[in-house]
């Protein structure tokens, strides 16, 4: 078991370490361009793996702070795969996928148990508990925002959804490098800091690239 543990430990630290150098490549170069969209592959693809290495190490260890894992496990996840998923659906004819239901609800679920858990451990006096109901609490919020958009009861363009879900993996992966190497601060800003920074990209990204920013004519 301790075998098993360890082989998943370190593919998770190199996909992890993958996605942090691709995804930097994607947000440096021109978005559309070639090696932006061979970077944003091999992002995918790494957050796959990272995402994927949690559930052995749950297997293995069901602790608290392997439990809180596998939850930002899901909510990073699905930022990368909705934004990969948005690409599919350039054309208003392109309707969500089952697949698409499925992880909004997913993550939905995974960040309503999250961010209760983490407003029981502040009212215990734990303040672990507001990165856990940050995250929860933002989850939550962009799967309800796609549930609703999937019911044609909202609207945004794939490309603002493309940028801003990819720009919030990123934060994630970001993240959980400041978590292990980020020592000189409380535990809790190594965990918020990435997200307080990166936030203010992502709506630079939406102004960017909305509906009137320079690729809005290659939809």
């Amino acid at each position: 078991m301790a075998t098993v543990e360890t082989a998943a430990l370190w593919t998770h630290v190199a996909a992890g370490t993958a996605a942090l150098l691709a995804g930097g490549v994607a947000l440096a170069t021109e978005k559309g361009g070639r090696a932006h969209r061979r970077a944003g592959r091999v992002y995918v693809a790494a957050m796959g793996v990272v995402v994927g290495t949690v559930l052995p190490l749950f297997a293995v260890e069901q602790s608290f702070f392997r439990t809180f894992l596998l939850l930002v496990a899901v909510f990073s996840g699905y930022f990368a795969f909705s934004g990969y998923r948005a690409l599919s659906r350039k054309r208003p004819d392109e309707d969500p996928a089952t697949v698409d239901w499925l992880a909004a609800v997913a993550v939905a679920a995974a960040c309503l148990l999250l961010g209760g858990w983490g407003v029981a451990l502040l009212a215990g006096g734990d303040s672990f508990g507001v990165v856990m109901a940050v995250f929860g609490a933002l989850g939550l919020a962009v799967g309800a925002a796609d549930l609703r958009a999937f019911r044609g009861d909202a609207s945004e363009s794939w490309l603002v959804s493309h940028l801003s879900r990819m720009v919030g993996a990123y934060i994630a992966t970001v993240t959980a490098v400041s978590v292990v190497n980020v020592t000189a601060v409380p535990e809790v800003v190594a965990w918020l800091w990435p997200t307080a920074a990166g936030v203010p990209l992502v709506w630079y990204w939406q102004a960017e690239y909305g509906n009137e920013g320079p690729l809005a004519g290659r939809r």
